[in-house]
């Protein structure tokens, strides 16, 4: 990978010079070499000028996008993990009943008497014989 990059480093470092070089030897003869293919590069150059500055026009709104979009993606990560959760805490629920030995459970008369003259008394049902003040 750094030998990749040192020899397209050095590529263009030798192409920079013989474009300079070039130059210079037009300014000494006073002659324009290629003049054709010299005016179409001209424009692509010219219009690859604009294309970059519109790409950096796009990119000054990346960041405010990027953020936006992460809000959204961060806030429906939420909801589904609050979704996953609801479901987990059923499943839960579901799991506690089908193991408990509550699951199916019916109340009955309490069988103690001290119990069933507290539901009688709590219900006023009692005979109660003292006098109420």
């Amino acid at each position: 990978m750094i030998l990749f990059a040192a020899v397209v480093f050095g590529l263009s470092l030798i192409a920079i010079v013989a474009l300079f070089e070039l130059k210079r030897r037009e300014a000494k003869s006073g002659q324009v070499y290629l003049p054709a293919l010299r005016e179409r590069l001209d424009v692509r150059a010219l219009h690859l000028k604009d294309l970059i500055t519109a790409a950096e026009a796009d990119l000054a709104k990346l960041p405010p996008e990027a953020v936006h979009l992460s809000r959204v993606g961060i806030h429906i990560l939420a909801l589904e993990a609050a979704r996953l959760a609801r479901f987990l805490e059923g499943q839960a629920h579901r799991l506690a009943d089908l193991v408990s030995h509550k699951h199916r459970f019916v109340r009955r008369a309490p069988r103690s008497e001290f119990l069933k003259k507290v539901t009688e008394h709590k219900n006023g049902n009692s005979e109660d014989t003292t006098p109420s003040v």
